[in-house]
């Protein structure tokens, strides 16, 4: 039974990793970014990477508190 959660979560993992690469060469163009004071122009491409990458650590350092306080 743990062998078969380890293998739907990596297949979960691997199919979110293709969804997500798929959304990320559809949207290639150039966007405009207000973040507080500052404007930026960068392509769409590396703003969801950026904004994945953020949420990807963000849920990694969540992750490991909880793991600190068991």
């Amino acid at each position: 039974m743990k062998e078969s959660m380890k293998t739907a979560k990596l297949v979960a993992i691997i199919v979110l990793v293709l969804l997500l690469g798929i959304v990320v060469v559809q949207n290639r163009g150039t966007v405009t970014t207000h973040f507080l004071l500052v404007t930026v122009q960068m392509p769409q491409i590396l703003l969801l990477l950026l904004t994945a990458g953020a949420g990807f650590v963000l849920g990694l350092l969540v992750a490991l508190g909880r793991k600190f306080r068991r």
